[in-house]
């Protein structure tokens, strides 16, 4: 396998640098770093990212996540592992990353149930959160970089 190209924040150095500013705002804001590990992995996970699910499943790993947390997220709504606020996070994350797929994206229902979690800047971290992955997963797809490729560079 080969990239169609390098990455395009590799050849656009300031969108590195605002990519990276825009993601890291959603630290420290009521979320937890853990859920937000799990929103990565799930976007990455949905949209297909090689590269963005090794480096958030290694990454978890790293800060001490179960096997079974790490590798049962694309089955969340079935695996005991998760807590009700990581499963409003998860819900809300899978509805914003396939906003494409329904006429009511993000329902009230799932809005409701993350609310119940996280107050308004915790929702904002979330959705900046959901957003950063899925630019870079799209970046990634679309260039089609290659897993384990990142760790050479």
């Amino acid at each position: 396998m080969q990239a169609r190209m390098p990455s395009p924040v590799q050849l656009i150095p300031a969108a590195m640098k605002g990519l990276y500013a825009y993601s890291v705002s959603a630290n420290e804001h009521g979320v937890p770093a853990t859920t937000i590990h799990l929103v990565h992995l799930r976007a990455s996970q949905i949209n297909g990212c090689g590269v963005c699910v090794e480096l958030h499943a290694k990454d978890m790993r790293k800060e001490g996540e179960s096997d079974e947390r790490i590798f049962t997220v694309s089955a969340w709504q079935d695996a005991p592992y998760f807590t009700a606020a990581e499963r409003a996070a998860l819900a809300l994350t899978e509805a914003v990353t396939r906003v494409a797929d329904r006429s009511d994206p993000v329902s009230d229902e799932v809005w409701a149930e993350a609310a119940r979690h996280y107050d308004e800047e915790g929702l904002a971290a979330l959705l900046i959160a959901i957003s950063t992955i899925n630019v870079w997963n799209r970046l990634n797809v679309a260039t089609r970089q290659v897993a384990g490729v990142w760790k050479a560079s």
